[in-house]
């Protein structure tokens, strides 16, 4: 059967004799007792061992149990120890002068033991009430920062939703402006995805969207942000990346998946990816919607241009495509999405992102 931990009491006091004492009678009482001889011994206990409750006497050399007490309640690394403060001077002063240093309570010497066992045991209740509370407020705490994640994160792919992603976009892009610092963004979807859910089954396309997803988070830097956007549509905000840095890292990305081998139960099959570019500052640009639209944009262009590509939102190609239709990426209609067809893949080679700079900005992996 296991024994209930024993409270433990420090007592502080000038007086060897007043300790003994103190310790006889609370050990009786089944208590756990240390001394301290001065302030500064008390303190330098408490940092070995915090106590459940301490018995303080007011009149120490060097430094008295007042000060002893309000350096105790300042500290907020400590948890809540009752203090009760002993003294041989029972007036209102420095009872007033103690309680408002921070001491719990307050007994005159000499000690009734019966009334120091009840005031003790009515401040030991408290602090358990004290800790339990603590302890609620830390599980709820933590309990609220879990389901705020779980709100924040797409569940088949554990990466980031468009919930967070549109939270880090403007966290990002009011950060890009304060600074005068460059940002990119990344929309990039799985070309003729439906067919893999068609042909081989949603199991199959859930593993592929899992491992398409663990690619962009292995290639991305710690600071970028990867998430799903939607369906098979995935968004990479890049801090600090100039457009050509981004181009050359979309490009780096269209590679690594088009000579990546999806796995799945029951066998592999390979698929290609088109990416839309945009970035900011540019005369196009002028706030986060503009950038984000301007991506989507780009990434229908390359869909509609051949799949398996990178447009960059005010190339040649983007601005080529576009023009026929009256369409622009900062206020036109978007062109029309893909449809569902079978599609295969080759191997070709990967260049770094870190060798792609602009106006001193880089874009390393």
């Amino acid at each position: 059967m296991e024994h209930k931990k024993k409270k433990r009491i420090l007592v502080v006091d000038d007086h060897e004799d007043n300790i003994e004492l103190l310790r006889a009678r609370l050990e009786a009482r089944g208590y756990e007792v240390e001394g301290a001889s001065d302030g500064q011994a008390a303190l330098d206990a408490v940092r070995r061992t915090c106590p459940d409750l301490i018995l303080l006497d007011v009149m120490m050399p060097k430094m008295d149990g007042i000060e002893v007490v309000r350096r105790l309640k300042a500290n907020a690394d400590l948890p809540f120890i009752p203090v009760i403060m002993q003294t041989a001077l029972d007036s209102t002063e420095n009872k007033v002068e103690g309680l408002d240093a921070g001491a719990d309570d307050y007994i005159t010497k000499p000690i009734n033991f019966a009334e120091l066992e009840a005031r003790v045991n009515s401040l030991l209740r408290i602090k358990a009430l004290q800790t339990a509370l603590a302890d609620s407020k830390k599980e709820l705490s933590e309990l609220n920062d879990k389901l705020r994640q779980i709100s924040l994160t797409d569940g088949l792919t554990q990466i980031e939703n468009r919930r967070s992603l549109e939270e880090r976009l403007h966290e990002m892009w009011q950060h890009s402006v304060r600074l005068h610092e460059p940002i990119a963004l990344i929309m990039c979807d799985i070309d003729k995805f439906k067919s893999v859910n068609d042909n081989y089954g949603h199991q199959a396309g859930d593993s592929v969207l899992k491992e398409f997803a663990q690619l962009l988070k292995d290639e991305a830097r710690e600071i970028d942000r990867v998430g799903r956007y939607g369906g098979e549509e995935f968004l990479l905000i890049l801090s600090g990346t100039v457009l050509d840095a981004a181009v050359t890292f979309a490009e780096r990305l269209r590679e690594k998946v088009e000579g990546h081998t999806f796995t799945y139960a029951g066998g592999t099959l390979r698929r290609t990816m088109s990416c839309g570019v945009a970035a900011s500052p540019h005369p196009r640009v002028k706030d986060q919607e503009a950038l984000l639209r301007a991506a989507d944009d780009a990434l229908y262009v390359a869909k509609e241009t051949g799949r398996n590509r990178v447009v960059r939102f005010d190339g040649a190609e983007f601005n080529a495509h576009t023009q026929g239709k009256g369409n622009d990426s900062t206020d036109g209609d978007k062109p029309a999405k893909e449809t569902a067809a079978e599609g295969a893949a080759s191997t070709p080679g990967s260049p770094p992102r870190s060798t792609a700079t602009a106006h001193g900005a880089t874009a390393g992996a």
